[in-house]
Parts: C-alpha cells; structure tokens; sequence
C-alpha cells in the first residue's frame, strides 16, 4: 500500500518533471534553428494580431524582415543607447541595473523602473504571454541564457529590431520606418531612429507625428548617448 501511494505522489511530479524538460528541448531547438532562418512570427504578434481581430476581423499586422545590414546603424545605436547600454559585454543580465530598479522599486513603494536587457526582451517576445508571473519570470531568465549561448550578439540584434512593436499593428525597423518616417530602415536619420528608440516602452502611444514634451526631451538624451553606443 505504502508502495503505491508513494507511486501516486512521485507520479505526477515526474510527468512534470519530464513535460519541462521537453519544454525547454522545444526552446532550444527554435532558437536553434533561428540563427540561420528569421521568425515568421512571435508570441507576442500573435496575441496582438487576436486582440486586433476582436475588434476588427480583417486586421493584419505590418511587418517586412530585412537582414541587419539593411537596417540603419543609427538605429541600432540609438536601441542600445535607450534600452540596453552594456548590450554587446553582459551575458544576457545587467546586474547593476536590476540592483539599481530593485532599490528603487522599494523606495517607490511601486514598480517603476524596469532593467530588461534587449535579451530579455527579445525572449519575452519570442515565446511568452504577457501574463505577471514567477514562473514566467524564471522561464523568461531560462530563455534569456539559450539566447545568449546559442545566438550571436549580432543575431540577437537582428531579430529584435524585426520583431518589436512600433506602432498599432507595426513591427519591425522597416514597417516603423515606413509608417512614422515614410523612409526605409536603412536610411534612418539619427533623430528619427532616436525618436523610434523613444518610442519602444510606449509603441501604440505615439502615431506618426506626434511630439510630446517628454517624447522631445528623450530623443535629445538618447541622441547624445548614441555616438557611445556600442553595436555588434
């Protein structure tokens, strides 16, 4: 009898055991495979593509791939500067900065400063829900370190600047391009790719045009950061 109960407890503990280990096989295996093929799509695009499509059924998202070659250096520059300074020398974690947000997270009582690096955010995208979660805080750091081992800094790059949001439905350097400069990404000027910079944590905030004290102010300190800047 003890025999069997303790075959009911191990049980499904294994069975789950087994089912994360063949998560994770199935993570790197993608991740794997997109060192030398682009996304066709993330996580991410699609539950924005559903949540469009539940207000207009024929919504589609707008997004070209072009290779890292075709996208302006002003823009990577400009990327790193605002979201991820220490990019091409971290491991996939900028530990000063999470000390840094964790302190004043207590201080404010609140959350209000994040320290995600381009790695981290690029895996969120990639795999997983925007749901608030230990769990996916933890399989978001198990992600974050595949990346890292298995992709180059350059292929890491690459696909996030195809893959983030910049606008309703816009994803990508060259469809934020097109619908807030009406130019290609490889000629983006270094005030247009810091004006896109900018716009990263607030995509679906600011259309074409639109300027905004705080939106103006942030593209000056993200421009002076930019000759610094170092990119893959």
């Amino acid at each position: 009898m003890r025999a069997v109960l303790r075959w009911l407890f191990w049980y499904p503990l294994l069975v789950a055991l087994i089912a994360l280990v063949v998560l994770q096989f199935w993570f790197v295996v993608h991740i794997a495979y997109w060192g030398s093929h682009d996304p066709e799509t993330t996580a991410f695009m699609r539950a924005r593509l559903e949540a469009m499509r539940e207000e207009n059924p024929a919504a589609r998202l707008s997004q070209t791939w072009v290779p890292y070659s075709r996208i302006s250096a002003n823009l990577k520059r400009a990327v790193v500067a605002s979201e991820d300074a220490k990019f091409t020398t971290h491991r996939g974690f900028d530990w000063e900065a999470i000390e840094q947000a964790r302190e004043r997270n207590l201080r404010e009582g609140e959350i209000v400063q994040g320290a995600s690096t381009i790695t981290q955010q690029l895996a969120k995208n990639l795999f997983l829900s925007g749901e608030r979660a230990w769990w996916r805080k933890a399989q978001e750091a198990v992600i974050t370190a595949m990346l890292e081992t298995v992709l180059t800094k350059r292929r890491i790059l690459e696909i996030y600047l195809n893959v983030i949001e910049w606008g309703d439905g816009i994803f990508g350097a060259e469809a934020a391009a097109r619908y807030h400069f009406g130019v290609p990404a490889a000629n983006l000027t270094p005030e247009q790719a810091a004006r896109l910079a900018v716009i990263i944590p607030s995509p679906r905030r600011y259309g074409p045009g639109r300027v905004t004290p705080y939106l103006a102010q942030r593209t000056e300190t993200i421009l002076a950061r930019m000759g610094s800047a170092q990119v893959p």
